[in-house]
């Protein structure tokens, strides 16, 4: 919420009593001759979705409490009375004793309210060279970091999870796939990591992300700062912020930190419906790679024999809707001028909502991911499809010095007979003079997947070597999270 000018209605302390009102009169009463309207009240009123912000609001207000204190505008006396009738606003909400009332506004106007009644005409000093401009953008970037280190640490225990998978399954393999089709076989530990290192760029971009919502817009004011002995950089180590302000303006106008976090959060998403995508595939009966634990599925009410992915469905079709939170606020941040508008309202719901689903989802998939059981049975037979060498069967020509492309035509010549029915694929490649039985050793089960060597690779030694890197890279994101 920010600076209003309400219409035409009831009078103040009649009725609703007006919107934001404290101490019976509206936060602007001495410009306007009547309140506002019931209809702008409907429309306008902020306090269904923003009182999650009640806990950062008391925080800043303490800060800037310090802060009157520092520059003289308020004496201990008052001072201690304000920050007294915080205390007991803070203890009120926390117990469920808030008797929020129609004319409450925003969480913002309810807290200053409260405050006034508790503390008297002390407590009407509280707004002193603050408005609820800079008010507000302070608690939401408050807000902001505290929900990204949360889903950040979040995104870390399913990584873990992955990581422990990893480890558990050993040197099994699975198919690998481009275009859903038979690609190469490759370590089930590899595929696992595989969603393990794209959530650790994501939680790279939650923890810049809150880097640079680290900075305290508290005392820009409406948007011009303020003629009073404010205390933006005291305000800003008082409540933990890397840095203060440096523009009026832009501390109190600008939302691109919520548009990032909208973006991080749907890119989350996006890499978990890809997550969810394989396992609804994989816990299908006509695949088969896993086996969906019960706490973790769901059943049919009419089809006795369902077990549903759920959890993996949703987890695509969050997705949509946290694109469609991005897309909503950069549709509504486009072309605002400085400073504040009132459009900038928008902005806390489709971040809360977007916090919400990913915090859910990240929580849903480590619990599916960590009680399924894996079918290597089936992985593998899947995997030991002769023509799953093929690539192996083209490299071994090309380390004898033939062109890549010619090899590449060879073994697919090979592949297309077999497919025809001239015989199987082993068969063709030992009668094969540019081949022959040493190649066609390279069809045995398990042998193609042993030969991915490289870096970062599918095969054994490699993943072996990325499980260490990739244990390395979760204990550095666990001391990155907390410092």
């Amino acid at each position: 919420m920010g600076e209003t000018a309400p219409g035409p209605g009831t009078p103040p302390g009649e009725g609703d009593g007006g919107s934001g009102v404290v101490g019976g009169a509206p936060l602007w009463h001495g410009r306007f001759a009547a309140g506002p309207s019931e209809a702008l009240m409907a429309f306008t009123v902020s306090l269904p979705f923003d009182r999650r912000l009640a806990a950062v609001d008391i925080s800043g207000s303490r800060a800037h409490v310090r802060g009157l204190i520092r520059g003289d505008l308020l004496t201990p006396d008052e001072a201690g009375a304000v920050l007294g009738a915080l205390d007991r606003v803070e203890e009120e909400i926390a117990t469920g004793d808030f008797a929020f009332l129609p004319s409450d506004e925003d969480i913002h106007t309810a807290v200053e309210r409260r405050v006034t009644e508790l503390a008297g005409p002390a407590g009407a000093k509280l707004h002193t060279g603050r408005s609820r401009n800079d008010q507000v953008a302070t608690d939401l970037r408050l807000w902001t970091k505290q929900a990204l280190t949360s889903v950040a640490s979040a995104v870390l225990g399913l990584q873990s999870v992955l990581a422990a998978r990893a480890e558990e399954v050993g040197d099994a393999y699975l198919p690998g796939y481009t275009h859903l089709q038979q690609a190469q076989p490759v370590l089930l530990a590899h595929h696992l990591l595989a969603h393990g290192w794209a959530l650790a760029r994501d939680l790279d971009r939650l923890l810049a992300c809150r880097e640079r919502a680290d900075v305290s817009p508290l005392g820009a004011g409406a948007l011009a700062g303020s003629s009073l002995a404010l205390d933006p950089e005291g305000t800003a180590v008082d409540l933990g912020f890397a840095r203060p302000f440096d523009n009026s303006l832009d501390a109190v106008s600008d939302r691109d930190f919520v548009a990032e976090a909208l973006f991080v959060l749907a890119l989350i998403g996006v890499h978990l419906s890809r997550l969810g995508e394989e396992w609804v595939l994989w816990s299908s009966e006509e695949v088969g790679f896993v086996t969906l634990d019960d706490a973790y599925a769901t059943g049919s009410s009419m089809l006795p024999q369902k077990k549903n992915p759920d959890i993996a469905e949703l987890a695509r079709g969050k997705t949509g809707r946290l694109v469609g939170n991005l897309t909503g606020l950069l549709v509504t941040l486009k072309g605002l001028p400085l400073a504040y508008n009132r459009d900038l309202q928008e902005d806390k719901e489709p971040l809360f909502d977007s916090i919400e689903q990913v915090l859910l989802a990240l929580a849903a998939l480590a619990g599916m991911v960590e009680t399924a059981t894996f079918r290597l049975d089936r992985m593998a037979a899947a995997a030991d499809t002769p023509a799953a060498a093929a690539t192996d069967l083209a490299e071994w020509l090309v380390a004898r010095g033939t062109p890549f492309r010619d090899a590449h035509a060879v073994v697919g010549e090979l592949v297309r007979r077999s497919l025809a029915g001239d015989g199987a694929l082993a068969d063709l490649v030992a009668a094969d003079d540019r081949l022959g039985p040493e190649a066609a050793a390279l069809i045995a089960p398990g042998v193609p997947v042993s030969r991915r060597t490289t870096r970062g690779g599918g095969g054994p030694a490699a993943v072996a070597a990325q499980r260490e890197r990739f244990a390395a890279r979760l204990a550095a994101d666990r001391a990155r999270l907390t410092s």
